[in-house]
């Protein structure tokens, strides 16, 4: 087992390594503490913003977010092995040459994968706030505890993904019923009183009152999904005759005003086939934007002049671009080199697939505005959803071409990209928050997404990389 954990390690690093530099995906973590850094500099000035229990249950959600993203992140039943390592001869692949089962291999996988984001995300969040602790005022003893509690978040997100994909895997009515028995069991606890509302969030209670009936409540919490997971996993998915009528054609026909139309018929016949679209619409976007609504729902209470539909839609926005993701990620690339096409029309392609696929986040924003109530703002707030996500697709697409699920741990790409977006989306959200109308100046954003696309053309025209 620790021989394999440690293959599996070397094995991760290697293919990063191997994709941006080793120099460069090593300063990957450091970013993220300098961030954090200068973050915690201001800790006394948010401090007299916004309450402590609120800026911790905010940074504790973020961490639940981070938890569930990374968790997401190819876990979805049949595309662990099949999709995300595509034709690499990979760890993952050991149980059919060597003797390892299925769920060792899954189990060492769980292990290596947190281990890996914690030292990749983690660490470097909890190292900038013990550096800062002479400035911020932390006692070393309350960062302690945050260490603890904010790890405890991320592997809280990562189980639930990690046993909700199980039960996608097993059957779509399985994990629908599991998450409507839980949500009604919830709502009945929350009517009844029976249970403190912060007792559905362990970390964050632990936060709060550290105790050791609340330190195993937590740790109970994440291990009794990562257990399910690893019980229930599997990777066979017995074969059976099928016969699929002619979708592409048809498809193909009705896309054909795209330059790309067939490319875009296959990604849409691509997601659909491999379950992609469902598992990354439940995984990707739909439960990360839950939680984010939570999140800025109880920023709302604090902050009572907060425009929480204009602001959802900003960043829903951000999470409506990583859809461009989801039609790259697991592509794979090298097979179109057979044919009369270049990257700039593969592109052109994922860019068409992207934009058929946007009602999912005017879908969001929709959502948003049944259940704040706030419907005067639901154009605006669309329009700048929209905005935004094309734009920071936009920049995406500039900055990692036909790879940005893979190149988003290039520091350099991380930086650009947060210079790039970051201003622009707190400027948009702070200038319609003072009146909704103004979010329909975000079009203007359309711009400069043009001209990003039209330079990724010449950009990646002759970009060649070995793991396409």
């Amino acid at each position: 087992m620790r021989e394999l954990f440690a293959v599996m390690m070397k094995e991760e690093w290697r293919l990063h390594a191997t994709m941006f530099g080793s120099i460069s995906f090593a300063l990957f973590p450091v970013l993220i503490g300098a961030i954090t850094f200068m973050g915690s500099l201001i800790l006394s000035f948010i401090g007299e913003i916004i309450p402590g229990p609120t800026l911790s249950f905010l940074v504790h959600a973020q961490f639940l977010l981070l938890g569930i993203m990374v968790g997401g992140f190819g876990l979805l039943g049949q595309e662990v092995m099949n999709r995300r390592f595509g034709q690499a001869s990979l760890v993952a692949y050991s149980s059919r040459t060597l003797p390892l089962s299925d769920r060792r291999i899954f189990t060492v996988f769980v292990v290596k994968d947190t281990v890996y984001y914690i030292i990749l995300w983690v660490l470097p969040v909890i190292a900038g706030i013990t550096l800062a602790a002479p400035w911020s005022g932390l006692p070393l003893s309350l960062i302690g505890t945050i260490a603890l509690t904010l790890s405890l978040s991320f592997l809280t997100g990562l189980a639930v993904v990690f046993f909700l994909s199980t039960l996608y895997t097993r059957s779509m009515l399985l994990l629908a019923g599991v998450v409507a028995a839980g949500a009604l069991f919830s709502i009945l606890l929350l009517i009844t009183g029976i249970v403190d509302p912060v007792c559905f969030f362990p970390p964050y209670a632990l936060s709060r009152s550290f105790t050791v009936p609340l330190l195993l409540y937590s740790l109970t919490a994440l291990m009794v999904p990562f257990a399910l997971s690893i019980r229930f996993m599997t990777t066979e998915f017995p074969g059976r005759e099928m016969h699929i009528p002619d979708r592409f054609s048809p498809l193909a026909g009705h896309l054909d005003r795209f330059r790309s139309g067939p490319t875009v018929a296959k990604d849409l016949l691509d997601l659909r086939r491999s379950g992609g679209l469902v598992g990354q619409t439940l995984f990707s976007f739909a439960l990360p934007l839950a939680l984010i609504w939570v999140t800025l729902a109880v920023l709302a209470r604090v902050l009572p002049d907060t425009r929480l539909l204009i602001t959802f839609a900003g960043v829903a926005g951000i999470i409506g671009a990583t859809i461009y993701t989801w039609v790259t990620e697991f592509d794979a690339i090298a097979g179109y080199t057979f044919l009369p096409l270049g990257t700039p029309d593969l592109i052109r392609s994922k860019l068409a697939t992207f934009l058929l696929l946007q009602p999912l986040t005017l879908g969001a924003v929709g959502a948003g505005a049944v259940i704040s109530g706030d419907y005067g703002s639901l154009l605006p707030a669309a329009v700048l959803a929209l905005s935004v996500s094309i734009y920071a697709a936009s920049v995406m697409v500039w900055l990692t071409g036909l790879w940005p699920a893979v190149m988003v741990y290039d520091v350099k790409v991380l930086a650009a990209s947060m210079l790039l977006i970051g201003p622009v989306l707190l400027g948009l959200i702070g200038v319609a928050s003072m009146n909704s109308l103004f979010a329909f100046g975000s079009a203007v954003l359309l711009v400069p997404a043009s001209l990003f696309i039209r330079g990724s053309y010449r950009r990646w025209e002759s970009w060649e990389v070995a793991f396409t």
